[in-house]
């Protein structure tokens, strides 16, 4: 191998394939801790339902993700016991039921409207309502500031500053 005038052997140049390897061996090692256990379904239509009902389900121990979406060990454990209550022929509802009896309503993404979860479905509504209602507000000052007479604070001809 020829080196270039000036190069060093084992200089820069030699290094950029180990750093490649390097860069490989970390890209593969991350997918593959990305990776979620596979579950054996029947059918495609048992696989969307799986989906479907992860995503509506809140992992426990993280901060607002579905326990689709989640890698953390419990919420690993709850789609294993999701996919083994589909397989034993409960229907969506029982299996809502059996979670919220055993982890309480927070396991759930869109909790029932009752009497305790109300204000959770109204306190966006009137958020947004007091949020247009300060800027009708503002709006209305600021025009109202616009529109007075500035005449009065400009200096006359005569008069100095």
């Amino acid at each position: 191998m020829k080196h270039l005038p000036g190069a060093r052997p084992g200089g820069a140049r030699s290094h950029i394939p180990r750093m490649a390897l390097m860069f490989i061996v970390a890209l593969f090692s991350t997918l593959a801790s990305a990776a979620i256990e596979p579950l054996q379904f029947a059918d495609d239509g048992e696989r969307r339902r799986f989906n479907a009902l992860a995503a509506e389900l809140r992992c426990l121990v993280c901060q607002n993700q579905s326990l689709a979406d989640s890698d953390a060990p419990l919420a690993k454990d709850l789609r294993r016991e999701l996919h083994e209550l589909m397989r034993s022929g409960r229907s969506d509802e029982e299996i809502k039921t059996y979670l919220t009896d055993r982890y309480g309503e927070f396991v759930l993404y869109r909790p029932p409207f009752d009497g305790r979860t109300w204000w959770l479905w109204i306190a966006p509504g009137v958020l947004v309502v007091i949020a247009l209602a300060a800027v009708a507000l503002i709006v209305r000052q600021r025009r109202r500031l616009a529109g007075t007479d500035t005449r009065a604070l400009e200096p006359k001809d005569d008069e100095e500053w």
